[in-house]
Formats: C-alpha cells, sequence, structure tokens
C-alpha cells in the first residue's frame, strides 16, 4: 500500500515547475487553478484532487507517479532532454550559438 507524502508532493510540484522555468502563476493558469492555489498545495496545505494533480500534470508534461511517488525511470531521462528544448527556445541567437559551441566541445569530452 502506498502513503501520499503531500509535503513532498508539493516539493516535487515546486521542483518541476521550477526545473521547467515557470512561475506559480503561469502554472495556475495553464492549469485552470485560482490565484494562490498551487502555492498551498506547494506548502502542503492544500490537497489536490485527482483531478487537480492531473492537470498539474499536464500543466508541468509529467506523470502522477513522479509527482506522488517520486518514481524515477527512463521518461525522466526524456524529461531532461524536454527541459533543455525549453531553456534553449528561450535563448536569442547569441545565447544559442554559445550553447551549440558548448555542446560541441562537451561531446569531445570522455565522460
Amino acid at each position: 500500500m502506498y502513503y501520499v507524502d503531500y509535503k513532498k508532493l508539493g516539493e516535487r510540484i515546486a521542483a518541476r515547475r521550477r526545473e521547467l522555468g515557470l512561475k506559480q502563476w503561469q502554472v495556475n493558469d495553464m492549469a485552470g487553478l485560482s490565484d494562490k492555489y498551487l502555492s498551498n498545495i506547494e506548502r502542503a496545505s492544500s490537497v489536490p484532487s485527482v483531478d487537480v494533480l492531473m492537470r498539474l500534470c499536464s500543466a508541468l508534461d509529467t506523470t502522477p507517479d513522479a509527482l506522488l511517488l517520486g518514481a524515477s525511470s527512463a521518461e525522466n531521462e526524456g524529461d531532461c532532454v524536454k527541459s533543455a528544448v525549453s531553456k534553449i527556445s528561450k535563448m536569442n541567437d547569441k545565447q544559442i550559438k554559445l550553447a551549440d559551441s558548448l555542446l560541441d566541445w562537451i561531446l569531445t569530452q570522455d565522460i
């Protein structure tokens, strides 16, 4: 039997939101939540319904098991790629060229 630790759930939601570079108000808008509701969930002062949890998963491009249980899988590797793409999409041309050069250098490293 699984026990949901709502404090950990809130921490995982906040971490995923920050990983995507999103503010609370943006996730509230994307998930159709009222003002400050996400803050309450992240601080574990509110418990989200299944419906709200699913809307948060959609807004944060993640799965319920990742938020509820902190499940780690190969899918999380895909999340890392999505996060990188999200960051690149926010860059200007100069930053993209620099990031591309950095990626070329990383590919030459034996790590």
